[in-house]
């Protein structure tokens, strides 16, 4: 089972004095040198302050064409296509997760209204193992679909888990499974896209929708490990008696806290009603015999979810179909596959003994001790 170390906390520190003197000066310095430059853009945020979001490339664009060259003929090839003139100025086509930054975009927009001088607002980091000399085009596809994404990491090949800390990522998306789990396993909120059709036009672009699952997602996989093992009465036994004992946190636990800690800027300016972030708790539990304790947890954490859909183990697709979120974050890839067959916008975290199930089926046996 992957095993989770939560870390987050040490990267974005509330207490200003926890902040390194010297990086702090160099941050300053680094910022009057930009801000003395007139530009109509708007500069990104500092990074303590900002809420991280890192996209790799393949996710924010559709680069399927693109990949298949680097697959079937090499790097070399594929770095050439890219190099091209002819190809550098041609907008690479949005990918499955360029619909949620634009979401991201519009929260800023109205946070600006508010808040001219707040960075409190959503910064967008572009992840990709491309070279540097491939950029362009990226760059260009970028200024084409007028995104506000400044911060880039290419590593020539390399895995950019590494910079993400660097980065002070809250929130870290790739369709390479891998890396997703290699991002989890240092402590940093991760997942895996999946999308099904064009889903674009079927999301709202006046609110960033995002759902999540409960149990190896916001929470630890601590009661799913009972449901899994000893059977959904002696999960349902165990919830109730430990009804008031917190769940431990799960891998998103502190990307709820950042998107709650966003929300409460708009509730301070009296909008509560009309806040362009909304959240989804979108559970298999029962609510009767296993929900309490979901809220009260959330309720300990001083977190709020708008809305908490409890399924008693109905499919979520059909709830998600009606939701629409720019996001459904999940662990177990039946819920995944499930919410992409009806064109939802579908997360996969890899984390938990979800991960050795599929349809409630063990698909991972154990190692049997050698004589």
């Amino acid at each position: 089972m992957t095993m989770y170390r939560p870390n987050m906390s040490e990267i974005k520190p509330t207490d200003p004095a926890a902040t390194n003197a010297g990086e702090e000066k160099d941050w300053t310095a680094s910022k009057a040198c930009s801000d003395s430059l007139k530009t109509e853009k708007l500069k990104p945020p500092k990074p303590q302050n900002a809420v991280t979001i890192a996209v790799s490339s393949r996710t924010l664009f559709n680069m399927d064409e693109e990949r298949k060259i680097y697959e079937e003929e090499g790097v070399e090839k594929y770095m050439a296509y890219m190099n091209q003139q002819e190809h550098e100025n041609e907008p690479l086509m949005p990918g499955v997760a360029f619909p949620l930054v634009k979401a991201l975009m519009t929260v800023n927009s109205r946070l600006r209204q508010l808040y001219p001088d707040s960075e409190e607002l959503f910064d967008i980091v572009l992840m990709t193992n491309n070279h540097a000399q491939v950029g362009v085009r990226l760059i260009n596809s970028i200024n084409h679909y007028d995104l506000t994404i400044e911060r880039f990491c290419m590593t020539g090949g390399k895995s950019p888990i590494g910079y993400l800390k660097a980065y002070m990522t809250n929130l870290y998306l790739s369709k390479d499974g891998e890396k997703v789990t290699e991002a989890i396993e240092e402590g940093i909120a991760a997942a895996t896209m999946f999308a099904s059709g064009d889903v674009e036009n079927q999301l709202s672009d006046t609110q960033l929708k995002v759902a999540f699952d409960g149990d190896a997602v916001l929470f630890s996989d601590e009661s799913e490990i009972i449901a899994k093992q000893r059977g959904l009465d002696k999960f349902f036994e165990h919830e109730q008696e430990f009804e008031n004992i917190p769940l431990k946190k799960g891998p998103l636990k502190c990307f709820l806290e950042a998107l709650g800690k966003l929300q409460r800027k708009f509730y301070a300016k009296n909008e509560r009603m009309t806040c362009p972030i909304r959240t989804y708790l979108v559970t298999a539990r029962s609510a009767a015999s296993s929900g309490a304790r979901v809220l009260k947890t959330l309720r300990s954490w001083g977190l709020e979810i708008d809305e908490a859909l409890f399924l008693a183990g109905a499919p979520k697709g059909p709830l998600l179909q009606m939701i629409r979120p720019h996001i459904f974050f999940d662990d177990q890839m039946f819920h995944i596959e499930g919410a992409k067959k009806l064109g939802t916008i579908a997360a996969h975290v890899p984390y938990g003994i979800g991960q050795k199930y599929h349809k409630g089926e063990l698909i991972e046996q154990p190692v049997k001790d050698k004589k």
